[in-house]
């Protein structure tokens, strides 16, 4: 499973392909769609533009809550939040296959997902960010550690866990020390794709 996953971001639908195309041009091998409040026909739109434009580059198309919308176009699979559709209901449509991660924000939710069981877990947020509305509680950095901390002593083996929320390519380093997997990265790669490269470098 690739290390960085690049969030979409954009208030039009000519933003957000703009925005996944400069990405999948810089090298970035999996990308999630998200596009909140979008009108449906535009995003099922938008969706099947990112599937076609990431087979075209050999990267992994996940879709952002929408199950249905996901099977329909073929993604690679979705991301939920913990008020979305359940991982059991979503590993239902989808087939054993697919791609499913899951939004957690305590060690309760994390513990959730690994028993539901989701693919990869994003943990966050690291730290605010605008490009989410209703932000749960800031973890920090302290809030992960945390985190891996409880999961060791409960013996518990640590799961693909993406850091998400502000991410910035500076955080790299601490996260990996921490234990976590990967990061979900949307501002930094939006505004300055040339970006993903050095992320890629220092996920090695």
């Amino acid at each position: 499973m690739e290390k960085l996953q690049y969030i979409s971001q954009g208030f039009t639908i000519e933003d957000q392909e703009l925005n996944i195309r400069k990405a999948l041009d810089n090298g970035v091998k999996w990308i999630q769609v998200r596009w909140k409040n979008a009108p449906e026909n535009e995003f099922i739109k938008l969706c099947e533009i990112s599937k076609k434009l990431c087979s075209d580059n050999q990267t992994a198309c996940i879709i952002n809550d929408h199950v249905q919308i996901a099977k329909e176009i073929d993604a690679d699979g979705v991301h939920l939040g913990l008020k979305d559709t359940s991982i059991e209901i979503a590993r239902h449509i989808l087939g054993e296959n697919k791609i499913i991660g899951g939004t957690a924000n305590t060690i309760s939710d994390v513990l959730q997902r690994m028993s539901e069981p989701c693919d990869y877990i994003g943990l966050g947020p690291l730290r605010f960010t605008s490009t989410k509305e209703q932000l749960s509680p800031i973890l920090g950095f302290e809030g992960y550690e945390k985190i891996i901390q409880d999961l060791r002593e409960k013996s518990l083996e640590i799961p693909k866990i993406f850091a998400i929320g502000g991410v910035i390519l500076d955080d790299i380093e601490l996260l990996q020390q921490i234990g976590i997997y990967g990061v979900a990265v949307s501002g930094q790669i939006t505004n300055q794709p040339s970006i993903i490269n050095e992320f890629k470098i220092a996920m090695q």
